[in-house]
């Protein structure tokens, strides 16, 4: 299985079962896709009103030779593994606070309650997890915990508690546990902010963009909130040297013209950002339609262009959807399971219930069990267990597939009511995506091929 296109003048091809990734010109390009099923003689008569029969002949010895090299066209070596996870955790989020203090319109979370009552956890509940998930761990030595709410810092003082007690437990069963934050930064103080950074490898600070966005959807108390967290955001990144966090935001239909948010966040100061689509119903009024994704799509590849353009003028920033790994990457196991909700990865509420992820959190359907009686619903974590890119008909014959790892459940229920069935216009959003980080990753790599092309010419030259 192969995957062309073409971006701001280059011609790529994505081999997708070996991972290869191939710079064309023009007549490879436009032949590749007749190299598996027509001879030479076939594909030099089809194409001689375009190209010269050198130029096609220099093509087929070329994609030939990949074709050999295991490079194109490689055989699908996966679709037969067991894709069945070991039942052993790796990572809880948990619910500080089912409460918050901003409003924002889209909140997949009822604004915070979680379709409930709002509550705290306390830091019984919250030791409780920690010991859930050491006993759950297996061999597993690396483990993390996301504080996550509603707003977390409405009960930080159980944040610090949970941290100590982490601390004193990891020990005693010679694991390492990961603590990260999710926040708003209403809150913010310079207490916070070295408790925040001594102690939590990864924070995740969430704002929109361009003030007028920002405000519109996610005010507080029926005002914005930009004005009152940018800054407390912009002195967190400051005091971590722009590393080991993400801004977080959010566009909507109010909003198409997302890149500049991005771009008005890159130039608050921020470093690493990730600007992502909402996920709503269709109802409402800052739902994505499908009509929306050609100019989406223009919005994704205009951004790639511009960051590129950045880096050469040497204010980079990084764009979370645009990273990608080509020598590299996940191993084979989560590019086909992804994120593992509700195997590896469990969410926890205030009274210590256990859900799938945090989106799933007030489903009564898919509630696990707790943390006194463990993930006590088989069935459930069965059909969770079976979430990977063949068991789902659209992934399984998709380029996308060891890139996307099939996509959210949760997002492919609350669209079709089926975390087998992936989101389609999410789908389309996310190949958008990877095509740009792919074209940023070729660039990138010739920008160097050339540099170093440059300095052997010129170090000969001195030497001549």
């Amino acid at each position: 299985m192969i995957h062309k296109f073409s971006m701001n003048g280059l011609n790529l091809v994505m081999d997708i079962n070996s991972g290869a990734i191939h710079v064309l010109d023009d007549a490879a390009y436009c032949v590749a896709d007749d190299v598996p099923h027509k001879t030479d003689a076939e594909i030099i008569t089809a194409w001689a009103d375009r190209f010269s029969e050198e130029e096609l002949r220099e093509a087929l010895s070329e994609l030939r030779l990949l074709i050999r090299q295991g490079d194109l066209y490689a055989p699908d070596i996966y679709e037969t593994l067991d894709y069945a996870p070991a039942p052993v955790i790796k990572a809880l989020c948990l619910h500080i606070a089912h409460d918050c203090n901003l409003r924002c319109r889209y909140c997949f979370a009822g604004k915070g309650d979680y379709r409930g009552p709002r509550g705290l956890m306390t830091a019984d509940v919250g030791r409780q997890a920690v010991d859930f998930l050491l006993a759950h761990s297996g061999s597993r030595q690396n483990l993390e915990i996301d504080f996550f709410g509603g707003e977390p810092t409405l009960n930080f003082g159980v944040v610090k508690e949970i941290v100590a007690y982490g601390r004193e437990r990891e020990k005693q069963f010679q694991k390492n546990i990961r603590f990260t934050l999710t926040t708003n930064g209403l809150l913010l103080d310079d207490e916070m902010l070295a408790f925040v950074n001594k102690h939590m490898q990864n924070v995740v600070l969430s704002a929109d963009g361009r003030k007028e966005i920002h405000d519109r959807m996610r005010p507080r108390a029926g005002v914005g909130s930009y004005d009152a967290v940018v800054p407390k955001l912009q002195k967190l990144a400051e005091s971590r040297g722009q590393e080991n966090y993400y801004v977080r935001g959010t566009y909507t239909r109010e909003n198409l013209d997302f890149s500049e948010d991005v771009l008005h966040l890159a130039d608050l100061g921020f470093q690493r950002i990730s600007v992502e689509p909402v996920v709503a119903d269709s109802a409402e009024d800052y739902a994505l339609r499908d009509e929306d994704l050609p100019v989406l799509f223009q919005q994704y590849e205009t951004l790639a262009q511009i960051m590129r353009e950045r880096a050469a003028q040497g204010r980079p920033f990084q764009f979370f959807h645009f990273m990608i790994d080509l020598a590299g990457g996940p191993c084979v196991y989560k590019r086909m399971t992804g994120c593992g909700a509700g195997m590896e990865y469990l969410s926890v509420t205030p009274t210590g219930e256990l859900y799938p992820c945090h989106q799933f959190v007030g489903l009564e359907q898919f509630r696990m069990g707790d943390l006194k009686n463990g993930a006590a619903n088989p069935e459930l974590r069965g059909q969770f267990a079976q979430c990977n890119v063949y068991a789902k008909e659209e992934c399984a014959r998709c380029w996308a597939k060891f890139y996307c790892s099939g996509g959210c459940a949760a997002s492919a229920y609350y669209q079709n009511g089926d975390i087998m069935r992936p989101y389609a216009l999410g789908c389309a959003l996310q190949k958008k995506r990877i095509e740009c980080a792919v074209y940023l990753a070729a660039a990138s790599e010739l920008e160097n091929i050339d540099r170093a092309n440059m300095d052997r010419e010129n170090a000969e030259r001195e030497n001549y």
